[in-house]
């Protein structure tokens, strides 16, 4: 014992404690640390986030799509009309729960692109407080399901890290996807809390929005419980209705011929809605058609006989979609009920943006396939291979995405889509609810509010403060204010009077009415762009352009852009090269090389399989024990929207190769009991093909050439080692044997990652930033 140790106070283990420390219990004062505590009677949140709907896709804001639920809770709680979101998915979420602008935020643009800038870090910045996280430290349980989309793809797999995952971000329970979108019909990776779930197969029937419903009820009866009255906020994070377009076959039904109108007559019978609805002023314009250089619409009736009927599925399906996310509102609006939890339940439904023209102008039935489209030339599209499809849309087997003449009907009476910072990309429905109504239930609000503007909100309403540090170190101050003022006078100011916008250089900035904006077209100087001007309190859908007339208004609002851009992390701009969607952290390079894989294992993660193989050539090893009999999968990387198997069916060796759709089958022919190394070679011979062999025991023993390549987003479900899971590669191989699991002794598969394919953007991105430098 050291002479400090023998002078030390032995009472100052008990320092700070607040009660009355004796030798035995029985004389000592107790003194509990009181854990976070919400007011007597506070009331629940939730708040409903639908993924790509429109301004005008529900029935209370022009719809002609059956949402009764929806158009209920608006005619007991109120309409914002004027309600702006950023013009993208991942933004507007981080938008949401932080109260910060996207790109202060660290996310500029969604999460599957990490190019190294503050503004683009592809998850919520570390010292950023959720809303998540000021509730639950106020005594809410905090509960998610669906979509979350806020951490980076190289964060998605068991290996973490977890940081930016929705149960580290202020939710006590998640259920859902962390990636962007999934399969509704076969989800390729689900999650729960804070691990992904091992799934083989989903039951016949099964469908992502109503699962999401039952697992939201499940959330809240399991808190009830285990107490009786503490409130709750739910994050109700839609996947639907963003691509793949997939309901059920009843919704679709419902809607068939529906469409056969044409999406000029549909936009033009919304417009008209939304004046009957009182959403617009009788003296509106519906501007033109949407003619913009890479954004513009045709004419239906200028379309072909195949090109209308094909087109108008699409729509059935995305009906069938809206129609389903408004009847699980009302499921979950009765589960609630039940539980005698609604009446007490703040309730907030909006949307992340405009309609999406992902699918080009022409729609497509694979989803994956048409991403490529977005930055090249595509050989691979095709309305006739789109239409011999027709029938299958809507179920498992297809992903499609309707033309952007449907994003079009689904931002009326606006102009542009998701991306674009023109109205269309960011303006969308608001209703505002709670319980059996509000006072002024039905009414309509005008007032510009952002949503930055949610969060302190929400807070308002429940009587929480916002939280002004984290961890000792003082928190962004939010770009957003509360406008509750409004929800009790409909003459209140706007608490917003000004906002920037920008998406992939598309710019946009308001101030009190006014608006410039500009239209960017990628791989053109900055510096040469000219900018529109609206005075959107006369002419809210963008139809006359005042720049000519007010020079020193467009000055004006360009300068006020370039202060919040320099404010808000939003530099540097994307010139429209690639260079946004290429450049990685150099870390990445650990998981591109080679890998080996065991049966038994879990799914691997997606974006941790598609570094094996994208834009590159590769080799796929199996090791094994034939013996006679065997059958079933080796190896499946993929999934309905594209992928790779090799299977041995009846003895004989076969690689089913589904490109976006389109299988291809190569026989390997007979496999002969002793075989112990089966490889599929892949070359990357760029132009979007490859050129594929088969070898046994060293032996070529078949192959391909001119394979469609895989790429972008695309083998979209992970490597699978001795079975076929949830999404099939073959949906052949899938209706006659199910997921087809090897019956024999495999011992691993090896991966090989080969030379990147002669026209890989990772080749040319030296020549890309360099070329991009005459952009400025």
């Amino acid at each position: 014992m050291t002479s400090s140790d023998a002078q030390a106070d032995p009472t100052e283990a008990y320092a700070g404690f607040g009660g009355e420390i004796g030798r035995i219990m029985s004389t000592s004062t107790p003194d509990w640390p009181q854990p976070p505590t919400a007011p007597d009677g506070a009331p629940n949140v939730l708040v409903v986030l639908v993924d790509d709907l429109g301004y005008s896709d529900v029935g209370c804001y022009g719809s002609e799509v059956d949402t009764p639920n929806i158009d209920r809770l608006a005619a007991e709680g109120l309409r914002y009309t004027n309600f702006h979101v950023n013009p993208m998915c991942s933004p507007t979420r981080a938008s949401l729960l932080t109260g910060l602008n996207h790109h202060l935020a660290g996310v500029g643009t969604v999460c599957h692109m990490e190019p190294g800038f503050p503004g683009y870090a592809a998850s919520i910045r570390d010292d950023a407080v959720t809303m998540g996280e000021v509730l639950r430290d106020a005594g809410w349980s905090t509960l998610m399901v669906g979509k979350w989309h806020l951490c980076p793809d190289s964060q998605l797999t068991e290996a973490g890290p977890r940081n930016g995952w929705p149960c580290q971000k202020g939710f006590d329970r998640f259920y859902g996807i962390l990636d962007g979108f999934t399969n509704f019909h076969q989800p390729h990776r689900l999650y729960e809390d804070n691990r992904a779930l091992d799934i083989d197969d989903y039951p016949e029937g099964y469908y992502f929005t109503d699962d999401l419903t039952d697992r939201a009820l499940d959330m809240v009866r399991q808190l009830r419980d285990g107490h009786p009255t503490r409130p709750w906020f739910l994050y109700f994070s839609h996947g639907a209705v963003h691509a793949p377009l997939q309901a059920k076959s009843e919704d679709i039904e419902k809607y068939r011929g529906l469409y056969e109108a044409g999406w000029d007559e549909v936009r033009r019978r919304r417009f008209e809605r939304q004046k009957e609805l009182g959403i617009m002023a009788d003296d509106v314009v519906l501007p033109p058609r949407n003619t913009e250089e890479n954004y513009a619409v045709k004419a239906w009736d200028d379309l072909s006989e195949m090109e209308r009927e094909l087109f108008a599925r699409y729509q059935e399906v995305f009906a069938g979609m809206v129609d389903n996310v408004d009847q699980n509102l009302g499921r979950l609006r009765e589960g609630l009920e039940e539980m005698g939890e609604w009446e007490n339940t703040i309730v907030v439904f909006t949307s992340d943006n405009g309609g999406s023209r992902e699918g080009l102008e022409n729609g497509t039935s694979a989803y994956f396939r048409t991403l490529l489209s977005q930055t090249r030339a595509n050989r691979l599209d095709s309305v006739e291979l789109d239409h011999s499809r027709m029938d299958l849309m809507g179920g498992p087997q297809t992903l499609p995405h309707y033309p952007s003449g449907w994003a079009m009907v689904s931002g009326t009476p606006f102009r542009l889509y998701k991306i674009n910072t023109h109205q269309g990309g960011h303006q969308v429905p608001l209703i505002i609810s709670k319980g059996s109504g509000l006072p002024d239930g039905g009414g309509i609000r005008r007032q510009y509010q952002h949503v930055t503007d949610l969060l302190p909100t929400i807070l308002d309403l429940v009587g929480v403060e916002m939280a002004t540090s984290k961890g000792g170190r003082p928190v962004p101050a939010p770009a957003g204010v509360s406008f509750t003022a409004s929800m009790g006078d409909v003459s209140a100011a706007s608490t917003h009077p000004e906002q920037y916008y920008e998406q992939a250089g598309h710019r946009g900035m308001y101030r009190d009415g006014w608006s410039a904006v500009v239209c960017r077209k990628a791989r053109t100087p900055f510096s040469e762009e000219v900018w529109e001007l609206h005075n959107l309190v006369e002419d809210p859908t963008e139809s006359r352009n005042l720049a000519d007339e007010y020079p020193e208004k467009v000055a004006e609002l360009v300068e006020a852009w370039e202060r919040a851009a320099w404010a808000n992390q939003v530099f540097p701009l994307d010139e429209g090269n690639n260079v946004k969607n290429l450049l990685r952290p150099p870390w990445n390079a650990d998981t591109e090389a080679e890998a080996r894989f065991r049966p038994g294992s879990p799914t691997t993660e997606r974006y941790r399989s598609l570094q094996l193989v994208n834009s590159r050539s590769f080799e796929v090893e199996v090791s094994l024990e034939v013996a006679d009999g065997d059958r079933g999968t080796l190896v499946a990387h993929g999934d309905q929207g594209g992928g790779y198997a090799l299977y041995v069916v009846d003895g004989r060796l076969l690689l089913a190769w589904n490109g976006y759709g389109c299988m291809t089958e190569v026989d390997g022919g007979p496999l002969a009991a002793g075989t112990s190394s089966i490889i599929l070679a892949v070359e990357a011979v760029g132009n979007l093909s490859v050129h594929v062999d088969l070898r046994v025991d060293e032996t070529v023993v078949a192959g391909a050439r001119d394979l469609p390549a895989l790429t972008a987003i695309a083998p979209f479900q992970g490597i699978d080692v001795g079975i076929d899971r949830r999404s099939p590669v073959s949906w052949t191989i899938r209706e006659r044997y199910g997921t087809f699991g090897w019956s024999g002794i495999l011992h691993h598969v090896t991966y090989r990652p080969g030379e990147l394919a002669p026209d890989a953007g990772q080749r040319w991105l030296d020549v890309l930033r360099e070329s991009g430098t005459k952009y400025e």
